[in-house]
């Protein structure tokens, strides 16, 4: 019975159609390589989920979509969560971590117009045509380029909101690409919108997998599919954000681009800071290059560039390909069993980056540059005056809650 219960592994998720299915990739993905596990998704609704009159930001909550899956983590209801990555907080709650973030898809941003007017582009669009979105981030680059349009909050999930459109409430929507792609609506985009057009949330495009940083279990079987691109990206933007302490109450964006050189690696990102009418922003871009990102050598769960991005794929039947698995023991062996993480008397305790535990397929100096890559263009934005930019965005936002 004893044993049963080791193979049995409860995924919390939200209820949503999108959210699930976020949720099923992950587990097909682990069933792969763990036959032998069971896995049963525990669903739930979130604040955000519940709270849809009222737009993010005057809700007033950080982690409006995470803190009820949180809470069955640390009450020990799941053992893992599935998140899209730019719903978590740059700092976590105590006791909890992100375990892997899986292969990021398109992060950018896309524009979806009502069928009607499916061949317009927002420039062609009339003045005050009703563009819907939920994001300050979006609101503020939309306002700066198109001063000309509206820009109206819409809530609920992507099914509520494409209906909205579809009756004719809004003349476009802005959403994430990785979404609609996920639900199998890539055919619904009108346009994807380019970085320069666009900068995207933090983490945009990617799914995280957040466990208690003390279940040694749960992130052995995670460890494989914490992919080393997507890592390396998101954590300089994660620490972009957490420098600069926005959040879901200020218009931040980002664009991060990884490449393989002849025999290096370069990362480069670009971040920006709005005023909510978008007249007033800061930017900046800084790069670093690495002689090395990975400690091994490359396997099918790693691909390395941008567009191999899809799906994970494992070929049982190539000899020559070290199992990701294999590659997991002697890091562990390595380790003494605790995945780089020190074991006291009372509990095993994992050293984290901006809520992400440390990637073992990666040199430990490498995870630091790029978080320190996000600090130096948070700190650089600082100096040209953004958290001056902030703090009005954020002053209105309260003054509106008040008068409201």
């Amino acid at each position: 019975m004893e044993s049963e219960r080791k193979n049995v592994v409860r995924v919390g998720s939200r209820k949503s159609e999108l959210a699930l299915i976020q949720t099923n990739f992950v587990i097909d993905s682990l069933k792969k390589i763990y036959p032998d596990k069971e896995f049963t998704i525990v669903s739930m609704t979130t604040l955000g989920d519940r709270v849809l009159d009222i737009s993010l930001p005057k809700i007033g909550e950080k982690s409006l979509f995470t803190k009820d899956l949180e809470e069955a983590l640390r009450n020990n209801t799941v053992d893992f969560v599935v998140h899209s990555l730019k719903d978590l907080p740059t700092t976590l709650p105590e006791g909890l971590a992100i375990g892997a973030v899986f292969e990021r898809e398109d992060p950018r941003d896309a524009l979806v117009l009502r069928e009607d007017i499916k061949e317009a582009t927002l420039s062609a669009l009339p003045a005050g045509s009703i563009i819907g979105t939920s994001s300050l981030r979006r609101t503020a680059q939309l306002r700066g380029s198109y001063p000309e349009l509206s820009v109206q909050d819409v809530r609920g999930n992507l099914n509520t909101r494409l209906k909205k459109l579809d009756s004719g409430a809004y003349s476009a929507l802005l959403l994430a690409t990785a979404g609609l792609e996920r639900m199998g609506w890539e055919k619904r985009i009108t346009k994807i919108l380019p970085c320069s057009e666009m900068m995207y949330a933090v983490g945009q495009g990617a799914l995280a997998v957040e466990c208690r940083s003390d279940n040694a279990e749960i992130l052995t079987l995670l460890s494989p599919f914490n992919h080393v691109e997507t890592y390396c990206r998101v954590l300089a933007e994660r620490s972009f954000l957490k420098t600069l302490g926005g959040g879901c109450s200020a218009p931040v964006g980002v664009s991060t681009k990884l490449k393989a050189l002849d025999s290096d690696w370069k990362l480069s990102i670009t971040g920006g800071v709005w005023s909510l009418d978008g007249k007033t922003k800061v930017t900046d871009t800084l790069e670093k290059t690495f002689t090395q990102i990975k400690k091994s050598q490359k396997h099918k769960l790693s691909p390395t560039e941008d567009n191999m991005n899809k799906k994970i794929k494992i070929d049982d039947n190539n000899d020559n390909i070290t199992h990701p698995l294999a590659e997991l023991d002697n890091i562990i062996e390595k380790n003494n069993g605790n995945l780089n993480c020190e074991e006291s008397s009372k509990e095993i305790t994992c050293r984290l980056f901006c809520g992400l535990i440390e990637n073992n397929n990666i040199p430990v100096d490498v995870i630091m540059k790029c978080e320190d890559l996000g600090k130096e263009l948070a700190n650089n934005l600082i100096t040209n005056g953004a958290l001056d930019v902030m703090k009005v965005t954020q002053d209105l936002i309260r003054n509106s809650i008040k008068s409201s």
